[in-house]
């Protein structure tokens, strides 16, 4: 990442930028079975593009909200922004620290305890066991984990492991927070106190990228959404003003909509 520079500048800025991912037509049931039919010519692929010529900016210190049905594009865009994935086309660049939150459970090991997880997600992160110990209580607090710091994390359910990835995502002041559907799991209450914990860093000064397909969410946290719609951009502007667009197109047009899209 590039040196920070002032409040008001470009933290990320997203040029004409596509990803392509090529999928194997016929299936493939091992390593060696793809290794000889790629080596012998008899693997076809067909090109999905999951991003077509995404352009946008973001400014230090904005909340900027990814919207779009399933398979429109929000995650990959916020892989390619993270350094996950790479763009098969265009450039993105990046001022400053990022701590993402793009799968839940990425960078844990199942096999070890959630104590011990947060020192490898520490070290991840790029800080010293000693700084993890001074944001050990913490975590822990914020978790609410306290009676199962000792108990691997395979044995977490899916709420219990987002709690943990939240709170040692959120230690410090990253520059850029990168929040991808997190917030889907555990129960309302928790919810909420990540919202104010997101709210709080973007008081400070964090950055944040937000996917939730709860559009409430996205309304209350962001102030600018970016719109995507099979791999490209549909909007970019004003949250209320988009969501409402999304919402008549997508929501108000079904007696029943889904929860996943319209919550």
């Amino acid at each position: 990442m590039e040196d920070k520079k002032s409040f008001d500048d470009v933290i990320i800025e997203v040029n004409n930028v596509s990803r392509c991912f090529n999928l194997a037509r016929e299936r493939v049931d091992s390593l060696k079975e793809y290794i000889v039919r790629k080596l012998k010519g008899n693997l076809h692929f067909d090109e999905f593009w999951a991003l077509n010529g995404i352009t946008f900016n973001v400014k230090r210190g904005e909340s900027i909200g990814l919207i779009g049905l399933n398979g429109s594009g929000k995650s990959t865009m916020l892989k390619v922004i993270a350094g996950v994935l790479k763009p098969t086309g265009g450039s993105v660049r990046v001022l400053g620290s990022v701590a993402p939150l793009i799968e839940l459970g990425a960078g844990f090991d199942s096999d070890l305890t959630a104590r011990e997880n947060i020192f490898l997600n520490g070290a991840l992160l790029g800080h010293s066991r000693a700084v993890m110990r001074g944001y050990y209580d913490d975590i822990v607090n914020f978790a609410e984990l306290h009676d199962f710091m000792d108990v691997p994390v395979k044995n977490f359910s899916s709420g219990m492991t987002s709690r943990l990835a939240f709170s040692i995502a959120t230690i410090g002041k990253p520059d850029i927070l990168i929040v991808d559907e997190v917030l889907a799991v555990g129960d309302s209450k928790f919810q909420q106190k990540c919202i104010d914990r997101i709210q709080e860093m973007m008081s400070q000064g964090t950055t944040v990228l937000f996917v939730s397909h709860s559009i409430e969410q996205v309304k209350l946290v962001c102030k600018k959404v970016v719109w995507l719609e099979h791999g490209k951009l549909k909007a970019y502007g004003d949250a209320l003003e988009i969501c409402e667009q999304y919402e008549n197109m997508y929501c108000l047009l079904y007696t029943s909509p889904s929860p996943r899209d319209c919550s």
